[in-house]
C-alpha cells in the first residue's frame, strides 16, 4: 500500500507547497464512467481546481499544527460522507502505520471547519500593537528623501496613548526638528492656548503630523513623502483609538480625506474616520497670520467638545 509522507521538518512550517497531485481525492465529472469495482489508478496528471488546492493546503497546515506527520492514499480514507463510519469507530487501513486513528479524512468538497476557528483563535490572542512597536518600525527612517535633506530628527508625536482627541498637522517645522516634539513653535504655542480653553491639558491628548521629518525651508511635503510616511500616522490613530481627530491645515485634511478641497470648504463639517469623527480646522499657524479666522476655529472645537460629550461656552 502507498502512502503519502512528507518530512516532519516540513510539518511545524505554517505554509505547504503541493509538488504532487498522488495524494489527491478524484474529482468526478459528468464524462467520467461509472465507478469499477477495482479501478485502475490513472497515472495521468491534470491540472488542480483553484478551490481543491486552497482546501488541500487548509487541511495539511491544519493536520501540521495538529502534529499530523502523513495522508494515507488509501480509498478507505476517501470515503463519501454519507458513507462515514460512525462517529467513534475508529477504522483504519490495515498495515499503515503512518497515520494515527481517528485521523480526519480528506474530501474533495469540504474544507476543514476547525481549521478557521483554530488561527482566528491565535489572532485574537495576538498583542496589540502599540505606540512603541510603531516607532521601533519606524527606526532611523530612510525610506523617503527627508532623510538626506538636513533633518535632524524623527518628529514622532506626544500625549496621551488612549486619548479621546488627536490632533493631526502637517509636518514638524524648525523647532520642532530641534527638539523632536509636535507643535512647539509659535503656532504649536496657539494650540496649547486652544487646548487649554478647550479645558484640556496636552498631555491629555495627542498631537502628532502626518510626514515625522522636516521638509526643508517648512516647504510643502511632497506626494512621494506622503505616501511614506502616512501609514504611520494610521497606525498611530489605530492604537490610539481616538472619538475625535481634529485635522489641522489644508494639508493634513486633504491627506486624511484623500481630497483636494480647500479647508475653508472642508471646515465646519464632520466626517466618519477610522472609527473616529474626522473635524477639518485652520491650522494655528494660519490663524496667526489671519486672526480673524479664531473664531471659525473655535466654533469647530465646540463641535469637537460636542462630540466628547463636553460643551464651551
Amino acid at each position: 500500500m502507498r502512502s503519502c509522507r512528507y518530512d516532519q521538518s516540513v510539518i511545524s512550517h505554517t505554509r505547504f507547497s503541493i509538488a504532487s497531485t498522488d495524494c489527491l481525492p478524484p474529482v468526478a465529472s459528468e464524462a467520467d464512467p461509472p465507478a469499477l469495482a477495482h479501478p485502475v489508478r490513472d497515472k495521468t496528471h491534470m491540472p488542480i481546481d483553484p478551490r481543491l488546492r486552497a482546501q488541500l493546503e487548509a487541511h495539511i497546515e491544519f493536520f501540521g499544527e495538529l502534529g499530523v506527520a502523513g495522508i494515507s492514499s488509501d480509498a478507505a480514507w476517501r470515503q463519501p460522507l454519507d458513507s462515514a463510519p460512525e462517529e467513534g469507530s475508529k477504522t483504519v487501513p490495515e498495515g499503515d502505520a503512518s497515520v494515527a486513528v481517528d485521523a480526519p479524512r480528506l474530501t474533495a468538497v469540504a474544507a476543514p471547519p476547525a481549521a478557521s476557528s483554530l488561527f482566528d483563535a491565535g489572532a485574537a490572542d495576538a498583542p496589540q500593537e502599540t505606540l512603541e512597536d510603531v516607532r521601533r518600525d519606524i527606526g532611523d527612517c530612510t525610506r523617503c528623501k527627508l532623510c538626506g535633506l538636513g533633518r535632524k530628527t524623527i518628529v514622532f508625536g506626544v500625549g496621551s496613548p488612549t486619548a479621546d482627541l488627536m490632533f493631526a498637522g502637517e509636518a514638524p517645522g524648525y523647532d520642532e526638528d530641534v527638539q523632536g516634539i509636535p507643535f512647539v513653535g509659535r503656532a504649536g504655542q496657539l494650540l496649547t492656548k486652544i487646548i487649554e480653553a478647550m479645558g484640556l491639558r496636552r498631555e491629555d491628548v495627542y498631537i502628532a503630523n502626518v510626514i515625522k521629518c522636516r521638509p526643508p525651508e517648512n516647504r510643502n511635503p511632497e506626494a512621494d513623502e506622503v505616501r511614506t510616511c502616512e501609514p504611520f500616522l494610521f497606525r498611530q490613530i489605530d492604537v490610539i483609538q481616538p472619538k475625535v481627530i481634529v485635522a489641522l491645515g489644508t494639508f493634513a485634511a486633504q491627506c486624511l480625506l484623500k481630497t483636494n478641497a480647500p479647508i475653508s470648504k472642508l471646515r465646519g463639517r464632520l466626517f466618519p474616520y477610522r472609527g473616529a469623527q474626522l473635524v477639518p480646522t485652520f491650522h494655528p499657524a494660519y490663524l496667526l497670520r489671519s486672526p480673524d479666522k479664531k473664531r471659525d476655529c473655535w466654533e469647530d472645537m465646540k463641535k469637537v467638545m460636542a462630540l466628547l460629550g463636553e460643551s464651551l461656552e
